[in-house]
C-alpha cells in the first residue's frame, strides 16, 4: 500500500491509501461524516480483503478529514473530492472503477455516480432526507457556533483528525436528499447492506431504495447490527468482497 496524494478542483492536497496489484480494477473507498480513510481500522479491514482477493482499492480522507487539507465539510465539496479521486485513478490506468462508500459516503458515492461505474457497496447508507430536528442534534454550544460561524465543530478522540468543522450547508444538504431523484440514474447492481438496530438511518430509507436501484441489486440485513456495525465488521466485510468478486472483473 502506498501513500498517495492528488488534488480536488479547489486545489486542496488529499491523502489516501492505494494498493498497487496487477489487476486494473480499482475500489474507491468513501469513509463516513467527519471520519477518515481508515475509520479506526474498518475500512482498513475492507481495503486488505479486498487486495488479497486481487482487487486495487484507493482509501481516501475528504477535505477536513485525516491527513487531508483543511476544509469545512459539505456533501458537494466531497462530492468534488469523490469525482477528483476518480480521475485521479484513471491517470493511473485504472479501467474499472466500482465505489464503497459509508453513511455519508455512500450519499456522496451516488451523487458522483457516472456510467463508468461498475457496482457499488453502500453500509448504513444516506439515501433520504433527515427528519429530525437539527435542535435534538446538536449541543448549545454547536448551536451557538453555527450561528456564529456557519459551522459547528465535531471532535474525535484516538483518530488521525481529532476536531472537524461541518458547514451549514451539509446540513441543508441533508434535509433536502430526494431519494428517488438520487438513484433515478443508477444502471450498475449495488449491494445496501443496513442494521436492524442503526439509530441514524431508518431501515425503511434502505428497503425503499433498494426499488429503486438495478433488478441485480440486493439489500442485505444484519440483525442487531448499529450504524458502524460495531460487533459485525467481519461479517460484513465478508459480504462486501463476496460482492465485488461476483460483479467487478479482476
Amino acid at each position: 500500500m502506498d501513500k498517495i496524494t492528488f488534488k480536488n478542483s479547489r486545489n486542496k492536497t488529499l491523502i489516501g491509501n492505494l494498493s498497487s496489484l496487477k489487476s486494473k480494477s480499482i475500489i474507491i473507498l468513501s469513509h463516513a461524516l467527519a471520519n477518515d480513510k481508515s475509520e479506526r481500522g474498518k475500512l482498513d479491514a475492507v481495503a486488505n480483503k479486498l487486495n488479497n482477493s486481487g482487487f486495487n482499492t484507493l482509501a481516501f480522507d475528504f477535505s477536513g478529514c485525516g491527513e487531508s487539507d483543511d476544509d469545512t465539510l459539505t456533501v458537494e465539496k466531497q462530492v468534488d473530492d469523490l469525482k477528483s479521486a476518480i480521475e485521479f485513478a484513471k491517470t493511473k490506468g485504472f479501467e474499472k472503477i466500482a465505489l464503497f462508500g459509508h453513511s455519508v459516503g455512500c450519499l456522496v458515492s451516488l451523487k458522483a455516480y457516472s456510467q463508468e461505474i461498475k457496482t457499488m457497496v453502500l453500509w448504513s447508507p444516506v439515501t433520504n432526507k433527515v427528519k429530525y430536528q437539527w435542535e435534538d442534534k446538536l449541543s448549545k454550544e454547536q448551536l451557538q457556533e453555527l450561528s456564529e460561524k456557519g459551522y459547528f465543530t465535531r471532535t474525535r478522540k484516538n483518530a488521525i483528525r481529532e476536531i472537524y468543522q461541518i458547514d451549514k450547508q451539509m446540513l441543508k444538504e441533508r434535509e433536502s436528499v430526494d431519494q428517488k431523484k438520487l438513484l433515478q440514474d443508477i444502471i450498475c447492481p449495488v449491494l445496501i447492506i443496513q442494521g436492524t438496530k442503526d439509530t441514524s438511518i431508518p431501515i425503511e430509507d434502505s428497503e425503499n431504495a433498494i426499488k429503486l436501484l438495478p433488478d441485480e441489486s440486493q439489500l442485505a440485513i444484519v440483525e442487531n447490527a448499529d450504524h458502524d456495525f460495531t460487533e459485525h465488521v467481519e461479517e460484513i466485510v465478508k459480504l462486501t468482497n463476496e460482492w465485488f468478486i461476483k460483479h467487478l472483473e479482476r
